[in-house]
């Protein structure tokens, strides 16, 4: 198999492939059969003033040779190569704080499965010490004014913008999402960065309450930060999730430690490099790397709060194990997110939002829809509409905006959905459109999936498939509707449509999770930075943004003080206990709290 690459800044970047590629205008392509195993560039020439190569790869439509151990190391081998520029990996990879195990773990392109980054591994020990470094920095920094801290994100914000083209390069490196998706973390870490740069003097101002006696009692509240917040975040949204929760922390007067998911560390550390250029003092946003069961459990140890998105099943641990130390924690969780079409739904709109809701970031999404609840009234037209729009969707490995879809993470993911997939079209269920990899696209694409039939005893009735896959079911009434999409155990992310936003608005309050869009998938939510996001059930703890999004890395300090004494001089205690009744009759005659 030939295969184009085209020389870039960043190594080689993937055109496409040809199993004997002939004369061509515009590429000089010299034909030549295969030449055993291993791969060997057989021509280069000048395209648009940078330079394509030729491939070829034997038998093989990605961009690397036949193996058992993974992809080809292009130290050892001549016709494989980085996705990345490796000077640009190795200044990332500098950014981990402590790393002495000697141990490292690979990474690669899910594009391509070309060779990422050689990531240095944490000890348990390293990362204590990192903890101990950001205690130590974190009195200082509790001590600095809330509005100068706040200058820190707010030229975050501006970094982010004006980087966002090499941000969005790494996103889609690591995740393998489309360009359009990768833009929407950019857009997310910005606006959260603005929010709390913003508003954080007046979450964290101190505040009177109701004393005792009116005029004799003052209360007054003060937050007080955690300490060290430990982060560990997930893959599927890896600057976002790495960034966006540490920040109100960070603004908060805590410190921070990182722990990225090991696919997608190089996005990380990019967020930690942005803010130490946004001004932030050393020690104070630290990033650690390793496996969750040692770096992941070294860190709930030794943080004074700790935030985690992940699965149900992990989060699960990771509440035992801050409980056991009586810290706090925040989880948001799995979800097997519900949408309601209604009867007087705008078919159009809903068949358009059902692709954004189903299929953004390939269905890898924690408020991703993968189950689909439509009126029988307009069930068939829904869907005709709902397929016809799939069916135009452009999956690529690209950096284009055009591009709707990109692929799986890793092969692991991808063997989820393909096994969730099989297993229910073998006990009966429909396949309308999709159901397959796609590895002439990518070795880790799938196509966007639409399944009917499903029904309990298949994993995918009840099981999260993070991938592009959802199910259909019909409906006759909206209590059955709502009775349904609560079925789950989990309480993340629901929406409806609904021409009546009023009814909709009121059917929200019926299902138990913890947001419900109207007429939209999960943007208005996600994007609305001032309003709490966070699941029911076994979809998590806590919230995230909003005013709940930085109060849970406070504690909460009560100053009370009295101009009088608890007990007048000259009454008997007896005398004294029927004074305060009286009084306490008094404030309720005249309402008084």
């Amino acid at each position: 198999m030939f295969t184009w690459e085209r020389v870039t800044s960043n190594g080689f970047e993937l055109i496409g492939s040809d199993p004997q590629p002939l004369e061509a205008t515009g590429r000089r392509a010299i034909r030549r059969g295969s030449s055993g195993g291993n791969p060997r560039i057989v021509g280069r020439e000048p395209a648009d003033g940078r330079g394509l190569r030729l491939v070829d790869y034997p038998g093989r439509v990605s961009v690397r040779p036949e193996s058992t151990t993974g992809p080809a190391d292009p130290m050892l081998d001549p016709g494989a190569s980085y996705a990345l520029d490796p000077r640009r990996v190795r200044g990332l990879l500098g950014g981990v704080a402590a790393a002495t195990s000697g141990e490292t773990f690979r990474t690669t392109a899910p594009f391509t499965g070309q060779p990422l980054a050689e990531v240095p591994v944490s000890t348990a020990a390293d990362v204590a010490a990192v903890c101990d470094r950001g205690r130590r920095a974190q009195r200082a920094w509790a001590e600095t004014e809330v509005r100068h801290r706040a200058r820190v994100l707010l030229a975050l914000h501006d970094l982010v913008l004006d980087r966002q083209a090499e941000i969005m390069d790494l996103i889609q490196a690591e995740s393998g999402k489309a360009r359009k998706h990768a833009f929407e973390e950019v857009a997310h870490v910005a606006m959260t960065a603005r929010y709390y740069g913003l508003t954080a003097q007046r979450h964290l101002r101190g505040a009177p309450r109701l004393g005792a006696f009116p005029g004799l009692t003052q209360v007054r509240v003060n937050r007080a930060p955690k300490g060290v917040v430990g982060i560990i975040s997930p893959w599927n949204y890896p600057f976002t999730m790495a960034l966006s929760d540490g920040l109100p922390a960070l603004v908060s007067g805590n410190a921070v430690v990182t722990k990225p998911d090991t696919l997608t560390m190089l996005t990380a550390l990019s967020g930690a490099e942005l803010l130490r250029e946004a001004g932030l003092p050393d020690d104070l946003w630290q990033v650690v790397s390793g496996p969750g069961p040692v770096v992941g459990t070294a860190l709930i140890d030794a943080a004074d709060y700790l935030c985690f998105t992940g699965s149900t099943t992990t989060g699960r641990a990771v509440g035992a194990q801050a409980a056991r130390r009586l810290v706090g924690c925040s989880l948001e969780l799995g979800g097997k997110n519900p949408m309601l079409v209604l009867r007087d739904a705008a078919i159009g709109r809903a068949a358009e939002g059902a692709v954004r809701a189903c299929f953004s970031s390939a269905g890898q999404m924690c408020v991703s829809t993968e189950r689909m609840y439509v009126a029988d009234d307009i069930y068939d037209a829904f869907v005709a509409a709902f397929l016809q729009r799939i069916e135009s969707m452009r999956l690529a490995a690209d950096r284009s905006f055009e591009t709707d879809m990109g692929c799986m993470v890793s092969a692991a993911q991808l063997a989820k959905v393909t096994a969730h997939v099989d297993e229910a079209v073998a006990k009966g269920a429909r396949v309308l459109i999709g159901g397959r990899p796609r590895p002439g696209i990518g070795p880790l694409f799938f196509e966007p999936t639409v399944l009917e039939g499903v029904r309990p005893g298949m994993s995918i009735f009840a099981d999260e498939s993070f991938g592009p896959v959802v199910s259909l079911y019909r409906f006759t009434t909206e209590a059955d509707a709502v009775a349904r999409a609560n079925e789950s155990g989990y309480g993340l992310n629901a929406s409806i449509y609904t021409r009546d936003v009023s009814r909709g608005r009121r059917l929200a309050t019926q299902i138990r999770c913890g947001t419900v869009n109207i007429n939209e998938g999960y943007v208005p939510s996600f994007a609305s930075i001032d309003s709490p996001m966070g699941g029911m059930r076994e979809s998590g703890l806590g919230r995230r943004q909003g005013p709940e999004g930085i109060h849970r890395y406070t504690d909460l300090q009560a100053v009370a003080s009295s101009r009088v004494r608890v007990a007048p001089v000259g009454l008997s205690d007896e005398a004294y206990a029927r004074l305060f009744t009286r009084s306490l009759r008094l404030l309720k005659r005249v309402r008084r709290p």
